[in-house]
């Protein structure tokens, strides 16, 4: 990867949080034109403030609850509870409030890192990077949504180049499979810090995970009187990886039930290496 775009440098201002006492941070909103903040920025920067308490370890899980909008227009505040401090392994417990209230809440847990026996599954035909852009699927979105998109809205200006083969097509009406597959990596390069690209795939994990689950449905997330939220978002870090450089995200969901829908995703290296999961249940309404 070649220099960072512009977007990347705001994610990576926006992920390094203000320390205001030993365990208290502010982090700052995207200050676009956005009515709530994105989850995956809470999310990231959550655990970076998790990780300022933290030394010579690297996460390998967390498990968070998306409890109420985030105003993007707000400072944020995060309090990290040091819950344990073992000989391998540390527990954090986050907290990130706006307006004395609690948005979002995250339990993480870090280990040493260790030499031991290495397996995994068989991994998919992966070929090489292609497919639509997030971004035009999500101008096509907001269009149909009714809303304005202006050449310079930065909603829709990521810091994720994201590719999908086959496209999300998640604002249509028709059945589809519950299985989408994205090609992602940071729009430039990063610094050689482990901590950074773990928070940045934590971000970008947000994005697509939930589509699967709209797919076979017939009610396209694009389409008026459907309401979508993330409720909750797990994730482990299996092995290391860079964040600038290409990741396979394979992305499915089991089932859909009572409003909620699950999601699931195994996330590769190009050579076919699993080096991150994650799980979220969304909230996925017709309202009448």
């Amino acid at each position: 990867m070649g220099e960072r775009s512009e977007p990347l440098e705001r994610l990576i201002e926006q992920l390094d949080l203000e320390r205001i006492e030993t365990n208290l941070f502010r982090g700052e909103g995207p200050k676009d034109r956005r009515d709530r903040i994105f989850g995956g920025q809470v999310l990231a920067q959550s655990l970076v403030a998790a990780f300022r308490t933290v030394e010579d370890r690297v996460a390998h899980s967390l498990h968070a609850y998306f409890l109420r909008p985030g105003n993007p227009r707000i400072p944020i505040l995060f309090t990290v509870d040091r819950i344990r401090d073992g000989r391998s392994f540390t527990t954090r417990r986050v907290v990130a409030v706006q307006n004395r209230e609690a948005i979002f809440n995250m339990a993480v847990s870090f280990q040493q890192t260790e030499e031991a026996p290495d397996r995994q599954i068989d991994f998919p035909e992966i070929g090489e990077p292609e497919g639509v852009p997030y971004e035009e699927e999500i101008q096509i979105l907001a269009s149909r949504a009714g809303f304005e998109v202006e050449q310079d809205d930065r909603r829709f200006d990521l810091p994720i180049e994201m590719l999908n083969p086959g496209g999300l097509r998640f604002s249509e009406s028709e059945s589809l499979a519950p299985r989408v597959t994205t090609w992602l990596r940071s729009r430039g390069s990063l610094p050689d810090d482990p901590a950074l690209h773990q928070c940045v795939l934590a971000y970008a994990s947000d994005f697509t995970i939930m589509v699967p689950a709209v797919r076979p449905m017939a009610m396209g997330l694009g389409q008026k009187g459907t309401q979508s939220a993330s409720l909750d978002h797990a994730m482990w870090f299996h092995r290391p990886f860079r964040a600038d450089e290409w990741l396979f995200h394979v992305q499915d969901s089991p089932v859909t039930a009572h409003s909620r829908g699950l999601g699931r995703g195994i996330i590769y290296t190009r050579e076919g290496r699993i080096v991150a999961s994650c799980v979220q249940e969304g909230l996925i309404r017709a309202r009448r």
